[in-house]
């Protein structure tokens, strides 16, 4: 078994209904080292992470830029590694197949594929294409390495159409087509979360942020699979941007605590 099977292996066998994997998003490989430290067993990147490394925002990124900055991840430890990779960087099934050939070489244990078209005044793709990409993604991944785990996201409820019953038939889609894990993310009470998982049979993966219940009632409920997508990556943009108006404005140094801090993690993720 190569490396790349075994860590994808271990990844599928962490989606457990009622025991679920909570995996941070990394956004560089010091970022993943160090949630390696803290004992996490698994890490997803983050696209609007990613793209703020690089002074940009979400969506901004180039497939290639995504693939090179998803092995830097995969290298970086030896946890599984997911990436979100968008809409694939494409709209047609033939660039959907390209992407998924790419994040298989990049050492993925798996990747995601979201139904957002990227088009403000139609943000979402018809269910047949979105259901048609899910399918060529699977595909491929499923025939260059059978263990690569292919996440399909139904991405109604974050682009202003919070309409349960349609997501649930694209995630039922995507079951059919070959995903397997499902994820929705804005879903956010107990009755959309549940309704989900009643009307599905894969792993159900939410993404957390206020208002979504806690990670012990997100278990009882049955989910499988708990992500954070860029929420670290800005607590830290945030600090930083704290302590240099901090500096900027008062002359004091109080977040040398922090700093302190800081440095003892690093020392103990990276010695």
């Amino acid at each position: 078994m190569s490396v790349q099977e075994d860590r994808a292996r271990r990844f599928r066998e962490l989606h457990r209904p009622g025991q679920p994997l909570v995996m941070p998003n990394p956004w560089d490989p010091g970022s993943a080292r160090l949630f390696a430290s803290l004992g996490f067993e698994a890490l997803a990147t983050t696209s609007s992470g990613f793209a703020a490394t690089l002074g940009r925002l979400d969506g901004s990124v180039t497939r290639d830029e995504a693939l090179a900055h998803a092995a830097a991840i995969v290298g970086a430890t030896g946890l599984p590694v997911s990436a979100d990779l968008e809409n694939g960087f494409a709209d047609s099934v033939e660039g959907i197949a390209q992407t998924a050939a790419g994040a298989v070489a990049a050492g993925l244990a798996g990747f995601s594929i979201e139904d957002y078209s990227g088009d403000p005044g139609d943000p979402i793709y018809p269910l047949e294409v979105a259901a048609q990409r899910v399918a060529a993604a699977a595909e491929v991944a499923h025939r260059e390495n059978p263990a690569v785990v292919v996440t399909a996201r139904a991405e109604n409820y974050l682009h202003g159409r919070p309409d349960l019953e349609d997501t649930i038939a694209r995630l039922q889609a995507y079951q059919e087509e070959g995903a397997d894990v499902l994820y929705a993310p804005g879903l956010s009470t107990p009755e959309e979360i549940g309704g989900v998982i009643d009307a599905v049979a894969l792993p159900v993966n939410v993404l957390v942020r206020p208002g979504v219940p806690t990670v012990s009632e997100l278990a009882a409920l049955g989910v499988s699979r708990i992500s954070v997508g860029g929420a670290f990556a800005f607590v830290a943009t945030a600090a930083v941007a704290e302590a240099a108006c901090e500096l900027r404005d008062r002359g004091t140094y109080g977040y040398a605590k922090r700093a302190a801090d800081g440095v003892r993690a690093a020392r103990e993720a990276f010695g």
